[in-house]
Order: C-alpha cells, then structure tokens, then sequence
C-alpha cells in the first residue's frame, strides 16, 4: 500500500514536471552553471579535503587526518579561528547595521542627492587605493598622519609601528573593513528601503505611528525584509572571505599572526605551500562555519519580518 502511494506521488511529480517543460527549460542555462561552476567545486573541495594532495601527484586517501591536524596540531589556525571569530562579531553586525542606517539616510534625500551619496559611500569598496590611504593615515614613521598628530599633541613620544604591533593590527584592520562594509549589502538595502511605497508610512500615520523610530520598525523593517536577508547573507559571506585588508596592511605574514584570518590561512596552503588536501579541509570549515551562520542570521531576520 505505501509502494504504490509513493509510485503515485512520483507519477505526480512526473507529470508537474512535464506540464512545466518549457520553465525549466528556461532554468537550464543557469541551473547547468551554477551546478558546474558551484556545487561541482564544492563537493570536489569536500573529497579533496581527504586526501593528501599538492597539485604534481594523484591525491591520496588520507582520511580525518586533515582535520585531526588542523584542530590538534595547528596553532596557527587556532589563532586564525579566534581572529576571525572576533572579526566577524564585530564588523558583521555593526557593518550590517551602518549600511541599513545609511541607506534610510540616504533614502530620505532628493534622488540627485541619494545618487550622490550611494557612489560616496559605495566608492571605498571598489577604490583601489583605499589600502593606500590607510596606510598612510598609520604609516610608522613621523610622517603618518596618526602618528603626526600623536606626536604634536605630546600623547607619544617615538612613532608608533601601527601595522607591525600585535595590540594595534586586528583592531586597525576592523576598523578598515568597516569603513568598506558600504558593499553589496549597502546597495541591496538602498534598494529596499527605495521600494517601500510612501502610502505605507501614511497608512500607519493613521494607525498610531508617530515618529521616525516607529516607522522604521512598524514599516521599513518588515516591508524590506527580503532585501534585510540577502543583505546579511552578503555580509556574512564578505566577513568571511575577507583577506584583503590584512593582507595589504600587515603584511603576509603579520607580525606573531596578529592579523591572520581563516582565509590568509587558507591562502598560505592554498597558494604557497600548495598543500590543497589540507587547504581543502580549511576551506570545509570555513564553509560550514558560513553557512551555519548563515542559516542562525535568516531565521533571525524572518522572525523581525513577521
């Protein structure tokens, strides 16, 4: 009786699945790539993640060795696994909260003003001179603005090496990054606070909403709700992938792994000591770490929605 329940749910299916031919037919350009340039990496990164391999011979088989070896033995990525987890504590949520902040900011402009101000606060995330500026701003010698300015107000009396100290390199490149947290997220929460139609705030005028503060959690917040999700999806994955601001700034390398991330980790076996097993391994946790994070942040985000 159950076997041919399930034979008749699958007939079902079956037939739904032919009567919708020409969607899916649609879909498979892009259901195609996304399979081959996606999920086809990421289950070769999961196999590969067992194996000994460093790209001039056949992987092999090495079983949990990668992983006993990276949570055992490498005090490394202890190190990269607790400044990422502060990293990210940090500069996800306040990132997240300055892009929603400045894009209602944003949206309460003339458009002229509002495009202005979108390429102003968005520009730091494609310049390519920001690591420039900032390296400039805590250059270690007299000349650097912070250490100039530090040193006529009597605060210091030698230059500080800003970027080769252990107590000031994650603090520093914090602060960077949250000056470049203006990114996707940023755009993706401009256009959802632009899409929530007028007459909603007037609708809930009339309802009893009487200030800006309520507007924004009676209306703006659940109307972008979606917008709010792929936002934060964006954010978790940019806090994560994040390696060029420690890589420019304190060095490759850092000084005592002051500044080592997840991926500066993965990205020294990856690309120096062409370890991939082992980098494959990094790159599982990395990935289960993100998408764990992830899953907590949209259950978060449909809760505020509802």
């Amino acid at each position: 009786m159950a076997k041919r329940k399930y034979t008749e749910r699958f007939r079902q299916k079956c037939r739904l699945a032919w009567n919708n031919r020409s969607a899916y037919l649609l879909m498979a350009p892009f259901m195609i790539i996304f399979f081959t340039f996606t999920v086809l990496p990421v289950l070769m990164t999961i196999v590969l993640s067992f194996t000994e391999y460093n790209i001039l011979q056949e992987p092999t088989f090495v079983g949990w060795q990668n992983y006993r070896e990276l949570f055992v033995n490498d005090d490394e990525f202890g190190i990269a696994l607790r400044n990422t987890v502060v990293f990210a504590l940090i500069t996800g949520p306040i990132g997240y909260f300055l892009s929603f902040f400045a894009a209602w900011i944003i949206n309460e402009f003339k458009p002229l003003i509002r495009g202005i101000l979108t390429f102003i606060f968005y520009i730091p995330t494609i310049s390519g001179t920001v690591y420039t500026i900032w390296g400039i701003i805590f250059s270690s010698d007299m000349y650097g603005f912070a250490n100039s300015f530090l040193l006529k107000l009597g605060i210091i009396d030698n230059p500080i090496e800003w970027f080769s100290t252990n107590v000031y390199i994650l603090p520093l490149i914090i602060i960077v990054q949250l000056w470049m947290s203006m990114g996707s997220g940023f755009l993706v929460m401009r256009a959802g606070t632009a899409a929530v139609d007028r007459q909603y705030y007037e609708a809930a005028a009339i309802d009893g909403v009487r200030n800006r503060f309520q507007e924004v959690i009676y209306v703006t917040i659940p109307m972008m709700a979606p917008h709010l999700m792929t936002a934060a999806v964006l954010q978790i994955t940019g806090m994560f992938a994040n390696v060029g601001a420690s890589v420019a700034l304190a060095g490759f390398p850092s000084t005592n792994y002051a500044g080592h991330l997840i991926m500066t980790h993965l990205m020294d076996y990856s690309s120096y000591r062409v370890e991939r097993g082992y980098a494959s391994a990094i790159s599982v946790v990395l990935f289960i770490l993100m998408i764990s994070i992830n899953a907590i942040s949209v259950k978060l985000l449909r809760k505020v929605g509802t």
